[in-house]
């Protein structure tokens, strides 16, 4: 995924480039060069080891071993960074095949067929549209123009609201991070060189950039790649399709966490009733220097908002999302609408993103259906086995964090882990839908490490904070994360009608 955040970076950043703040860029180069070498020896290594070292264990298939062989292979070429995103993503399908887990090419690569990689993949040209014409920043700019902030918590709020807005439209938390970092780094710069206020750019950073970007997310459907990934899993093997509406229903209540996450960075970085010097002249500057929005703009709004209505009132007309997706497409391409090239446009679209979906997508299925979820779920069952409800959420819960440290990408963690928290859920009389959303959500919150998700990656790019400052104030956040998953999100599921502790409740909606 590095390559595609390093276009990010320097297509939103152009000042701020990755060579400005990282001392010794050569050798930082050099040190990736052999961590990339040395994760690709391991995977092939560990990929023959499985399939021709290890006796096959007790209760599991041979298509199930195979499967692992691969998930371990992934597992390694994602942590290592070890290949193109894209390249890992057409890969899985051929691994599938010679590793005899799946027979035949056509159903390895179902993943490619989702209907989930469709709509994500509108939702990036959708982006790529936004970005070429300029839309996003037009849009961030112009609310936190009409919000006259005056402390760094009325600014943190606003910004919180501009990552609200730009859900709609900038389908993934990285963009969305890489959007607002000039825009942020604009604010912050404004900032002096005093104990107080460098904890004031360490809180906007941290809380704009990343945990706005997370959290804001969580409730949108397109906004977050792992979301799309749990409902492609729900469609395949549950054959429950969750529309655009419904999804907001189950996950709204997220956006209360941020009130808990601001409350903490607050009282961490001791930043409350701060005020902000200078910050409403760099908006309204940086607003000034666009270009006056014409009618493209306009009717690039109007398509967005038409498929946007048709999303929320999917339970009426009955067209599936990402259906609708497609004829926004169609809409957004009328002759004589767009005056920008396509190859603008597919310059700014993250394919290698899609493919990496669509990959992980295809093992996802394959951890499932060769009965690899259902064996690894036996061996976690007898650690969670006589707990209540709670005390398995927070088991499974911690250990997703502990695994989340190696990590970088949600989309990776979460197709491992979501097909065997659903063949884990009826073993521990759970909901399955409840318990794997509740556990996978959670992946979201990897607040310990920058590393753990590319949004931080890019936060951290500022020069703001360094990973100490990160990891302390990140630790609270994610034990708040836990506590709000087992406290509130899955008392309201059971308000909805899917509790967690009843597996046989009927779907609701």
């Amino acid at each position: 995924m590095s390559n595609e955040l390093t276009q990010a970076q320097l297509r939103f950043a152009p000042k701020f480039p990755w060579r400005g703040f990282l001392p010794g860029y050569a050798t930082v180069q050099n040190g990736a060069a052999v961590k990339a070498l040395s994760g690709f020896v391991l995977a092939w290594a560990i990929l023959l080891l499985i399939l021709k070292g290890l006796p096959l264990p007790a209760g599991m298939t041979a298509p199930g071993k195979a499967t692992l062989a691969v998930m371990a292979w992934s597992a390694i070429i994602w942590i290592f960074e070890a290949l193109p995103v894209a390249v890992s993503g057409l890969l899985i399908p051929m691994l599938l095949v010679l590793s005899n887990a799946i027979p035949g090419l056509a159903k390895a690569a179902g993943g490619f067929t989702n209907p989930v990689v469709f709509l994500c993949l509108v939702a990036f040209i959708f982006s790529a549209i936004m970005q070429t014409t300029g839309l996003d920043r037009r849009i961030a700019l112009g609310i936190l123009d009409k919000v006259k902030v005056k402390t760094v918590n009325g600014l943190i709020w606003t910004m919180f609201g501009v990552n609200l807005v730009l859900c709609f439209i900038v389908p993934a938390a990285n963009a969305r991070a890489a959007t607002l970092l000039p825009v942020v780094n604009g604010l912050t710069g404004f900032f002096g060189d005093s104990e107080r206020e460098r904890n004031a750019k360490k809180a906007i950073v941290i809380q704009t950039l990343v945990y706005g970007s997370m959290i804001s997310g969580m409730c949108i459907l397109t906004a977050h790649l792992p979301n799309l990934v749990l409902s492609g899993l729900f469609s395949s093997e549950l054959k429950l399709n969750i529309s655009y509406l419904n999804w907001l229903k189950l996950q709204w209540p997220y956006l209360g966490m941020f009130l808990l996450t601001q409350w903490w960075v607050q009282y961490y970085f001791r930043t409350r009733r701060l005020a902000v010097p200078g910050g409403q002249e760099t908006i309204q500057a940086e607003k000034q220097a666009l270009p006056r929005a014409g009618k493209q703009d306009k009717s690039i709004l109007v398509v967005f908002g038409l498929v946007a209505i048709f999303w929320a009132t999917e339970q009426w007309h009955k067209l599936p999302t990402d259906v609708i997706a497609l004829l926004g497409l169609a809409a957004i391409f009328t002759p004589g609408l767009l005056q920008i090239k396509w190859k603008d446009i597919q310059d700014r679209t993250m394919w290698g993103t899609v493919l990496l979906l669509a990959g992980a997508l295809s093992i996802s299925s394959a951890i499932s259906s060769t009965g690899l979820a259902q064996w690894l779920a036996a061996q976690i069952q007898a650690i969670a086995q006589g707990h209540p409800w709670w005390g398995i959420l927070l088991i499974v819960m911690l250990g997703t964090h502990v695994i989340r440290l190696g990590m970088l990408s949600n989309v990776a963690a979460v197709t491992m882990l979501a097909p065997v928290l659903l063949a884990l859920a009826p073993k521990l009389g759970l909901h399955p839908v409840a318990f794997t959303i509740l556990v996978a959500d959670t992946d979201s919150f990897a607040y310990i490490l920058p590393t753990q998700i590319t949004a931080a990656v890019i936060a951290y790019g500022s020069g703001a904070f360094t990973t100490e400052d990160y990891a302390k104030v990140g630790v609270v956040s994610v034990l708040i994360a836990v506590a709000y998953g087992i406290v509130v999100m899955a008392p309201w599921y059971a308000l909805l009608g899917i509790p967690l502790w009843n597996p046989a409740a009927p779907w609701p909606f």
